[in-house]
């Protein structure tokens, strides 16, 4: 977490997250085949090579060019890696890994030059921006390179050796846990256990200077009581709805999730394990029709955003908002899985040390978690650095989700932290828990 600083100290906190982000965003690429890193895995996202450059571009746009008033050092990159530059299926033909390197490292060296100059009184929150904005297109690299090692096992599957895609060789299939009750069972009573979330105010978004424009401003929000899951929902769990029939039966999908099924044609989540010592893992790489099928047939729902947002952030006893769910400490790899330290989900209650004040497991890292809120701004709302990054997505046709997943950088791990897509798409490393208001929940249901 980025304090407020002095000038000169706040220059080389600026400094050292720099490099540690960049050098862990070029740990992915490393041994990385050029068909690999050309590759559109799917049609909604473009090559991990292209989400490279864009970081540069973006990099070079906003400090050398808008703030230190410099020329484009790379015209010739503008229109490929600008956002809005070239539509996605034509961002295959890219320059090498060492050319886009190459412009990484001359950009970054102008970047630091700048830094040394800079009016950090007025440009901290673009600095802190370009941090998360390379933060969150790392996580883009990883789930995207995830899509990969899913059609090398599809290839291999068809016994297709010739194939022309190829996998990194430095990301294999990701393998079984190496001891999957290293953290003790959890029988299904537990899974099925819920909060109650007592009803009465609480502080939704965040002020601080790490905030992006769609957490801002801070605001008081009334909720009544309502029932949360304790824990994500669980391969085990998601298991006995395939089982019975839930992506067949049209009961349990709303019409427009009963359409895109029709249509996707899927039976399954994405990164979905057969394998059943997976089974107390969250379930990974569901819509946002996925899940809410699942809930509406366990007679759930999903949560609003701030029903997860109070149950994950809200100390009830200080009545204060907490920045992660534990506090105010900064992550470490005894509160969640993050940054892809492990890459791959953990069991939902390996992190004890995480649980927010009201007894939530997971509510930061393993995986993303969807809400029944639409995407848009609060009142209040100022869009920086520019209308393109939250506001034009403002249309009700994305849905928030909440929490990080086990690629999320500390950087962008908070619980006032908003993701969103469109309901329909599987490939982010997404799962969810449930919710119930009080007027509809069991009374025989477990309490904290």
């Amino acid at each position: 977490m980025i304090l407020e600083l002095s000038k000169s100290s706040f220059k080389q906190t600026i400094f050292q997250a720099f490099t540690q982000c960049r050098a862990k965003t070029l740990t992915l690429f490393e041994g990385m085949d050029e068909v690999t890193f050309c590759h559109q895995a799917h049609p909604d996202f473009s090559p991990v090579g292209w989400h490279l450059g864009h970081i540069a571009y973006t990099e070079s746009l906003w400090l050398l060019e808008r703030s230190a008033g410099l020329p484009c050092m790379f015209p010739q990159y503008r229109r490929l890696f600008a956002a809005d530059g070239l539509p996605k299926c034509d961002r295959v033909k890219l320059p090498n890994l060492e050319e886009i390197c190459y412009y990484l490292d001359t950009v970054r060296e102008k970047v630091f030059d700048y830094l040394e100059v800079a009016d950090l009184e007025t440009e901290a929150p673009l600095w802190r921006f370009l941090l998360q904005h390379e933060s969150q297109h790392s996580e883009i690299i990883c789930f995207i390179l995830e899509m990969c090692k899913l059609k090398d096992k599809e290839i291999g599957k068809r016994g297709e050796h010739n194939s022309k895609f190829s996998p990194p060789p430095h990301l294999p299939i990701t393998p079984l846990p190496p001891n999957p009750t290293k953290w003790g069972p959890l029988a299904p009573h537990h899974l099925e256990e819920m909060i109650q979330i007592p009803a009465g105010e609480f502080e939704m978004g965040n002020n601080s200077p790490e905030a992006l424009d769609n957490e801002r401003p801070a605001h008081r929000v009334y909720l009544d009581t309502y029932y949360i899951d304790r824990f994500p929902v669980t391969c085990g769990q998601y298991r006995a709805f395939m089982a019975a029939g839930g992506y067949e039966n049209p009961q349990w999908w709303s019409k427009d999730g009963w359409e895109w099924l029709q249509t996707a044609k899927i039976t399954q989540p994405l990164y979905w394990h057969e394998d059943l010592t997976w089974d107390n893992h969250p379930v990974c790489g569901v819509s946002y029709y996925e899940a809410a099928a699942y809930a509406e047939f366990v007679g759930k729902r999903l949560p609003t955003e701030a029903e997860w947002e109070k149950a994950a952030s809200w100390d009830a006893i200080t009545n204060q908002r907490r920045t992660y769910a534990w506090g105010d400490t900064p992550p470490t790899p005894e509160h969640c899985n993050h940054d892809q330290k492990i890459g791959k989900t953990t069991p939902v209650n390996a992190y004890p040390n995480g649980q927010s004040p009201y007894g939530l497991y997971d509510t930061l890292g393993n995986v993303w978690e969807w809400t029944a809120t639409w995407f848009d701004g609060y009142q209040g709302f100022q869009y920086y650095p520019y209308i393109g990054y939250s506001q034009v997505y403002f249309d009700r046709q994305h849905r928030v989700l909440k929490g990080g997943s086990w690629a999320t950088r500390s950087w962008v791990l908070r619980s006032s932290f908003r993701n969103w897509y469109h309901p329909g798409v599987q490939q982010v490393l997404a799962g969810f828990r449930c919710a119930k208001s009080e007027n509809s929940l069991d009374l025989c249901c477990p309490t904290f």
